[in-house]
């Protein structure tokens, strides 16, 4: 795999290969309400993005785990450096390219999303099986972090006044602008100052990624430059999917604020 992306055709074109990994990285309590919930793709391996992967000691929500932690889940899973990864979840594009990101900066090149997810999936007739838990031979993957690409406080602080990179938040219009509540309480809305929004809905089409020629439509309202581009939402999540759609049709350099507004919000209160 070469493209960050990749289609439910080639997935199940695929699926007898003895090196892929598909990983289920659905958010539980947002997909109750969907019925292919209680199902996955054939052998996929459920990626617990909350309880697994996230940092438990931060204060803040969906915090990056320390490549020590994130090596040792991944091996549990047994996911190996020679592994091609499938990321996937029950939303079509939602929670899975947080995964690709966090794969990508922990040195793990061969990853791929799922265009369209498990609603995709669904959609062309492809098989699916009841999700059971499972353990499986522990793997070899070692985790190597990129600290370049993920963005703190203290340099997004500092940003404000040297303007060497762009922040990009992926959060709605509304929450954005300061005219829509936030959905975690007592957390004001609002922006980032200097920061440009593009919702991540926006690079979206019935689940998929729009095409390279309508996500290039959407960057080009930004006068981006050769300058680093940080992505930021609420809490380092949605902002992986603008992120994504960056890597299909951008050169730039690029970045998370992985604690987001939900810290920025908290400390420029």
């Amino acid at each position: 795999m070469t493209a960050p992306i990749v289609s439910s055709r080639w997935l199940f074109e695929n699926l007898n290969d003895p090196a892929l990994i598909v990983l289920d990285a659905s958010q539980q309590a947002i997909t109750t309400s969907n019925k292919s919930v209680d199902n996955r793709i054939p052998n996929a391996r459920y990626f617990d993005l909350k309880n697994n992967f996230s940092d438990k000691n931060s204060r803040f929500p969906n915090t990056l785990p320390s490549a020590t932690q994130f090596e040792s889940e991944c091996q549990k899973l047994g996911i190996n450096n020679s592994s091609k990864i499938v990321v996937y979840d029950a939303l079509g594009i939602y929670s899975s390219p947080r995964v690709w990101w966090m794969f990508k900066i922990m040195g793990h090149k061969n990853v791929a999303v799922l265009n369209g997810g498990l609603p995709n999936w669904l959609e062309n007739s492809f098989p699916t099986e009841k999700i059971e838990t499972q353990q499986y031979n522990l793997g070899n993957f070692k985790a190597l972090l990129n600290l370049e690409c993920v963005k703190n406080y203290d340099l997004i602080k500092s940003n404000l006044n040297n303007k060497n990179e762009i922040i990009i938040d992926a959060r709605s219009a509304g929450r954005f602008n300061g005219t829509a509540p936030e959905p975690r309480e007592g957390l004001r809305s609002g922006h980032i100052p200097n920061s440009f929004n593009i919702p991540f809905g926006e690079v979206l089409e019935n689940g998929k990624y729009k095409s390279k020629e309508q996500l290039k439509e959407i960057f080009s309202k930004i006068n981006l430059e050769n300058k680093e581009l940080i992505y930021s939402c609420g809490s380092g999540l949605t902002a992986c999917i603008i992120l994504l759609a960056g890597e299909l049709v951008l050169p730039n350099r690029t970045a998370i604020y992985d604690g987001s507004w939900t810290e920025w919000a908290q400390i420029e209160n």
